[in-house]
């Protein structure tokens, strides 16, 4: 798998008919996953069927298996598949997040 830079992250804005990568590694999601799963919520939800959201996480809120999963399963169910990418040299976390049914 190509990996993935924070550099080519975006922010969430608008619905994406294109796979792309949500910028969910910034100061301010330091430490606050709830900031991160909300934001991870509406970067999923902004992405059209078909398509994937790379979301990337501040090293400082842990690996995504100890928050974002069970998250991810309980706002999308089977709507949504999720693997692990890799974790980036700054020690964030690259998360895929497929949507491969209707929201």
């Amino acid at each position: 798998m190509a990996s993935v830079s924070h550099e080519d992250a975006e922010a969430v804005d608008g619905v994406h008919r294109n796979s792309w990568s949500a910028n969910l590694e910034q100061d301010e999601h330091a430490g606050d996953r709830a900031l991160v799963l909300a934001e991870a919520r509406e970067a999923v939800e902004s992405t059209a069927t078909g398509y994937h959201v790379n979301l990337v996480t501040h090293g400082d809120n842990g690996h995504p298996e100890e928050y974002l999963y069970d998250a991810l399963d309980d706002a999308f169910g089977d709507s949504v598949a999720y693997e692990y990418v890799d974790q980036c040299g700054c020690g964030g976390h690259v998360t895929r997040v497929r949507v491969v049914d209707d929201l």
